[in-house]
């Protein structure tokens, strides 16, 4: 098993989950962050998954975890994703093993969209992405991504505190 981890810089960083076998009383370095950046997730994988980013810009990429190669705990990674300007970012990444999961984004103005997995082409790692959604001044820039499956619900929060919660068999592909 792996940790796969992503930064809102889009470097992508997979370490074998025997590497944080033995935890000292004051923690160990799981990840080298460079300047400006933040980790945004981690992700418990088999080694055989396929990743997805997504961000801010709209465009997403998906590659094969082996395509990462593993890495010792004290290092940062590899690049995962190019971003089109500086003030892009990395807004999710999806692990996907199960050919039934769909993948759930969602835009700043509460726009969704959700795809199946193979809508998204097998590419590079480190590529620029492809389009997952219209960035208009209507829908917003993307703010999530999600892998999701039909018997899930979604729960989504406005800034306001407004609670909404479907099920993702009611939103369409």
């Amino acid at each position: 098993n792996f940790i796969v981890m992503a930064t809102k810089k889009g470097v992508v960083k997979k370490t074998s989950l025997e590497d944080y076998s033995r935890p000292r009383t004051n923690g160990i370095i799981a990840i080298n962050i460079r300047e400006g950046d933040s980790l945004l997730e981690a992700k418990l994988t088999n080694g055989k998954n396929e990743i997805v980013l997504a961000v801010r810009s709209g465009k997403a990429i998906r590659f094969n975890e082996s395509k990462v190669r593993e890495v010792g705990r004290n290092s940062s990674g590899v690049r995962g994703i190019t971003l089109q300007s500086e003030t892009d970012e990395v807004v999710g990444m999806v692990c996907v093993d199960d050919p039934k999961t769909t993948v759930l984004v969602v835009s700043e103005n509460g726009y969704g969209k959700r795809s199946q997995i193979d809508a998204y082409r097998i590419t590079s790692r480190g590529g620029k992405g492809v389009k997952t959604m219209n960035i208009t001044e209507k829908t917003g820039d993307l703010i999530a991504i999600k892998g999701v499956t039909e018997e899930e619900d979604v729960m989504i929060i406005t800034r306001n505190g407004l609670t909404i919660r479907m099920a993702i068999e009611a939103i369409k592909v």
